[in-house]
C-alpha cells in the first residue's frame, strides 16, 4: 500500500443487540408491504361458505332436514351453485341453529348450547413449554370449533409473539391493538377487559389480541410481589380470573393460548382455568421436554395454591399433534404414553396435514380455507381429524356442565 494513500478504518462490527433491531425493523417493514397488498386498511377478514354436508355436521342434523327446510322456504335461503349445490354462511348458520331450536320437533334436542344456570363458565387453557407442539394452531381450531357449533366463545391470545391474533386478522405490529395486559396491569390504567375484546370474522368467536407489551407483565409481577403497601403482587394469579369475571354472562367457553415458558401470564392462566389441555408432538425430545415441563409446573403450583390459588380443573387431557401414524417411533411413542397416561390422552391425535400447514401461510385455519384450493383427500383427511379432536374436547366441556353427550346428526 502506497504511505500517501489514505487509510481505511476497518468497519465496526454491529452489536448483536443493533443487528435484530435492524432486522426486526426490515421484516416489520416487509410484512406490511405484504400486508397491505392482501389486506388492505380498510379491508375485513372474511369467511367462505360452509357446504351443505358441513352445515348439517355442525347444527348437529341430517343433510335431508336442511333441504326439506330450504324447500319449505323455512329458514335462510342458501346460495345454489349452477349445479345445484347449496351452501350457507357462518351468519345464516347461526340463524338456522335459531330456528331448529325454535321449531324443532324434538324437545329433547338442544341447537343452541349455551350454559344453563348454574353452569360454570369453561376455561381452556392450552399449554406447551416446547415451541413447534402445534400449541396455537389447536387453540385456534377449537375456539372456531365450538363458535361453529352454537357456543359464545372467547379467544385469548397470551403469547406475546401474537400467532393466535395474527390468524384472527390481527397484526399487532400495525393494528396497535390493546392486548390483556390493559386489564392485568397494576396501575390506575388498568381497563375492563370488555374494553379490549374484539370480534372475529366467526359469529360467536371475540378475540382479545396479544402484542409485545403482554411481556410487561412478566416484569411487573415480580415488582408488585415485593411492593408491601399492596397486596396485588401477592395474589396475582386471580388476576386473569377477576377479568374474565366481568365477562362472564357474554360465553360460555374461553380459549386461552399461553406462552410457550413457563412463566407469570401461564401461571396466571392456569389458575384461572377450568380445564388444560397440554400439546404434545409424539417424539423422544419433545416428551423429554414436556417431563421437565410437568415437574417444573407442579413444582411451582404446589406454593401458589399454599398461597390461596385454588387449581381446581373439571379435567386435563394430552393432546397428540402433528401426528404421522405411519412413523414407526411416533406410533411407539404414542402408545407409551396412552400406556403411561390411559384417560388422560385424548382417543383422537391431530394428524399432521400440508393442508393446515399450507392454510397457515395465508394467515388462514383450515375452517376458512375452501376445499377446492387444496387436493381433496389432503383436505378431507385432515379435517376429519380435526373435527374429531376438537368433538372430543367438546364433549368433554359438555361432560363439565353434567350433560351426557352433544346431539348428532338426526
Amino acid at each position: 500500500m502506497n504511505a500517501n494513500s489514505p487509510s481505511i478504518a476497518p468497519a465496526q462490527p454491529m452489536h448483536f443487540e443493533d443487528l435484530i433491531l435492524e432486522q426486526g425493523d426490515l421484516i416489520s417493514k416487509k410484512l406490511h408491504l405484504l400486508s397491505m397488498q392482501q389486506f388492505p386498511p380498510n379491508a375485513k377478514k372474511l369467511l367462505r361458505q360452509f357446504s351443505l354436508s358441513e352445515v348439517a355436521q355442525f347444527l348437529g342434523v341430517s343433510q335431508s332436514t336442511l333441504k326439506k327446510l330450504h324447500l319449505e322456504g323455512k329458514g335462510p335461503l342458501p346460495q345454489t351453485s349452477s349445479s345445484g349445490r347449496r351452501s350457507y354462511s357462518a351468519e345464516q348458520m347461526a340463524e338456522l341453529r335459531q330456528y331448529l331450536d325454535q321449531h324443532g320437533r324434538s324437545e329433547a334436542r338442544n341447537y343452541v348450547p349455551y350454559r344453563r344456570p348454574g353452569e360454570k363458565l369453561q376455561v381452556i387453557a392450552v399449554v406447551n413449554f416446547k415451541g413447534g407442539s402445534g400449541k396455537t394452531t389447536t387453540a385456534a381450531h377449537l375456539a372456531q370449533y365450538m363458535a361453529l357449533t352454537g357456543h359464545r366463545v372467547l379467544a385469548v391470545d397470551l403469547d406475546p409473539q401474537a400467532s393466535l391474533s395474527s390468524l384472527h386478522g390481527f397484526q399487532p405490529e400495525l393494528d396497535m391493538s390493546p392486548s390483556l395486559y390493559e386489564a392485568l396491569r397494576y396501575d390506575d390504567q388498568r381497563r375492563s377487559i370488555s374494553e379490549i375484546i374484539q370480534a372475529t370474522n366467526f359469529p360467536g368467536l371475540d378475540i382479545v389480541p396479544a402484542n409485545l407489551e403482554l411481556q410487561e407483565y412478566e416484569y411487573d409481577t415480580p415488582l408488585a410481589m415485593s411492593n408491601k403497601s399492596s397486596n396485588d403482587g401477592k395474589t396475582f394469579f386471580t388476576r386473569i380470573s377477576r377479568a374474565l369475571g366481568e365477562v362472564d354472562d357474554r360465553y360460555d367457553v374461553v380459549v386461552i393460548d399461553c406462552p410457550p415458558q413457563l412463566g407469570y401470564l401461564t401461571i396466571t392462566a392456569l389458575t384461572a382455568a377450568t380445564s388444560v389441555l397440554i400439546t404434545i408432538h409424539p417424539q423422544m425430545l419433545d416428551v423429554m421436554s414436556m417431563g421437565q415441563f410437568l415437574l417444573m409446573l407442579g413444582g411451582i403450583l404446589k406454593p401458589i395454591r399454599d398461597a390461596g390459588a385454588a387449581v381446581n380443573l373439571e379435567w386435563y387431557r394430552y393432546l397428540i399433534t402433528r401426528y404421522e401414524p405411519t412413523d414407526g417411533p411416533q406410533a411407539q411413542m404414542v402408545g407409551f404414553m396412552q400406556t403411561l397416561f390411559h384417560q388422560f390422552v385424548l382417543k383422537n391425535q391431530m394428524l399432521k396435514s400440508t393442508a393446515i400447514s399450507d392454510a397457515g401461510i395465508t394467515k388462514q385455519t383450515l375452517y376458512e380455507v375452501d376445499k377446492s384450493q387444496m387436493t381433496r383427500s389432503t383436505y378431507e383427511r385432515a379435517m376429519d381429524s380435526l373435527n374429531a379432536v376438537n368433538a372430543e374436547i367438546a364433549e368433554l366441556v359438555h361432560a363439565s356442565w353434567g350433560r351426557k353427550v352433544l346431539n348428532g346428526p338426526a
